[in-house]
């Protein structure tokens, strides 16, 4: 199946790009930069990962998010908390309706460049803080893509039950360099190790069992996760 990935340059998107790869045919990478505060550190990290697989990268701007949407993960909000990735307030970095938005645009780009189907990187551990991460949301943005192309494009989700953890796992499975990857919500050149992301990133493999390559300005104990 021709498949477009949805690239952000953070390690879950950066697995599914190699996850895509493994089982169908990736005719492209699509990135966006809507004005968060680690685009510029993001999208080198998928440009670099798309280079290193082959595989056609390309960058659409969104300006008008962060100009006229509220969400502290936008140059235009406020600071980014930190603390647990669960904890309400990551709440603050949420950007309204932006899988929506994003799923919309890369269904016409990838019905535009043939493919069948897209993949995005939804995965359990978004479902807490995130609408449109949980799989009610995906299920219906999926029948509206395949109902509104002419293709039937498909959405692809293939961590939806799986924890990060479990992405890290399977990232090192298929040889993902994950040191070639961003999370930290805050951007500049190191990770900041106490933000929401970067908490979530240090857990994520520590549960898993894998060396941590990242490099953090910062890591203290980590928080715990606040009760379900």
């Amino acid at each position: 199946m021709k498949v477009c990935v949805l690239l952000s340059g953070g390690m879950d998107s950066v697995t599914a790009l190699h996850h895509a790869a493994r089982e169908h045919e990736v005719v492209s990478a699509l990135s966006f930069d809507y004005g968060s505060k680690h685009n510029a550190s993001e999208i080198p990290c998928a440009a670099w990962q798309a280079a290193a697989m082959g595989v056609p990268h390309t960058v659409i701007a969104l300006p008008f998010m962060n100009e006229h949407f509220a969400s502290d993960l936008l140059q235009s909000g406020g600071d980014i908390p930190d603390g647990h990735y669960a904890e309400e307030n990551m709440k603050r970095t949420v950007v309204p309706f932006r899988n929506g938005i994003l799923l919309s645009i890369a269904a016409g780009f990838a019905e535009s460049r043939t493919a069948e189907a897209l993949m995005i990187a939804a995965h359990s551990g978004d479902h807490a803080i995130y609408p449109d991460c949980r799989e009610p949301f995906m299920l219906a943005m999926a029948e509206a893509i395949r109902s509104g192309t002419y293709a039937g494009i498909q959405v692809l989700r293939p961590f939806i039950h799986t924890d990060k953890a479990g992405i890290a796992q399977r990232g090192a499975a298929l040889g993902v360099d994950f040191s070639r990857t961003w999370s930290c919500y805050k951007g500049g050149a190191i990770h900041c190790g106490t933000c929401g992301t970067c908490v979530e990133r240090r857990e994520a493999f520590l549960l898993a069992g894998l060396t941590d390559p990242t490099i953090y300005l910062a890591t203290p104990p980590l928080p715990a996760a606040p009760p379900c």
